[in-house]
């Protein structure tokens, strides 16, 4: 098929505003009206490869993604099912980043279209629902943790048996071994916070020796006056999960060893 028929089709089946543009042999790049949530284009390339047609992203779509999310983060969890799903959905193969949705019985029209859901599918990782995200938060914090402490040293949703049997004040993670255990917590949000500055302040008044770590999903969004509150009372605190992974690992392996 000669390129202006697949322009043709392309805008036919897809949008009359997609037009290519020759990049040299057998290469077009693809200019297509769709963007992501920040306005950037999605990246589409038509070329050969191994000597059939096939469209590409060339990378572009996964790293796009990392401008907001930890790279580790995506190979992982809800986000990591999202991808999964999406490219299996739409027929797209993932190369080492690269995305790739070959051009079978010369049906480039049907074939762009459904990459063009493909990518846009992808954007959802960055747009999961409140409950969804609090819910990767919480995957990666027990895939960090886990990743780091042996098994016969950790436990999750510790509460105490002597003090609490019915797990009001419970603990995300206690890491034991040590002369004084780490409780660590992982705060997601304002409630979460208050709620480990009663824990804490409840395990003080049992006289529970132990240390205590905060891990934040996102620091800045939490209330001034319920992060004070916390700090008053917590022994060391990471900002963030994700910026934080290499510091927060460093730390954990000081402690226990």
């Amino acid at each position: 098929m000669i390129v202006s028929a697949i322009e043709r089709e392309f805008q036919e089946k897809v949008s009359s505003k997609i037009c290519l543009q020759s990049e040299g042999i057998d290469r077009y790049r693809v200019f297509t009206p769709f963007t992501f949530d920040d306005g950037d284009h999605l990246a589409v390339v038509l070329k050969k490869d191994d000597n059939s047609w096939c469209l590409s992203d060339e990378g572009h779509t996964l790293m796009h993604l990392t401008y907001e999310i930890d790279e580790r983060s995506l190979q992982q969890g809800t986000r990591q099912k999202v991808i999964t799903n999406a490219l299996s959905l739409y027929s797209v193969a993932d190369r080492d980043g690269e995305l790739l949705a070959k051009i079978v019985n010369e049906d480039y029209g049907n074939v762009l279209f459904s990459y063009i859901q493909a990518l846009m599918k992808l954007s959802d990782v960055t747009f999961l629902t409140r409950e969804m995200v609090k819910s990767t938060f919480r995957e990666d914090f027990v895939a960090l943790i886990s990743g780091i402490i042996p098994e016969n040293r950790r436990r999750f949703d510790w509460f105490d048996p002597d003090h609490d049997p019915t797990g009001n004040y419970t603990v995300d993670c206690r890491i034991n071994g040590m002369a004084k255990p780490l409780y660590v917590f992982a705060l997601s949000g304002d409630d979460r916070t208050r709620d480990t500055t009663i824990s804490i302040h409840s395990f003080e008044k049992w006289n529970l020796s132990f240390q205590s770590l905060a891990i934040f999903e996102n620091q800045e969004n939490i209330n001034r006056k319920v992060l004070a509150r916390l700090s008053d009372i917590c022994g060391k605190q990471f900002s963030s999960l994700d910026a934080n992974k290499a510091r927060i690992g460093a730390y954990l392996r000081e402690v226990v060893a």
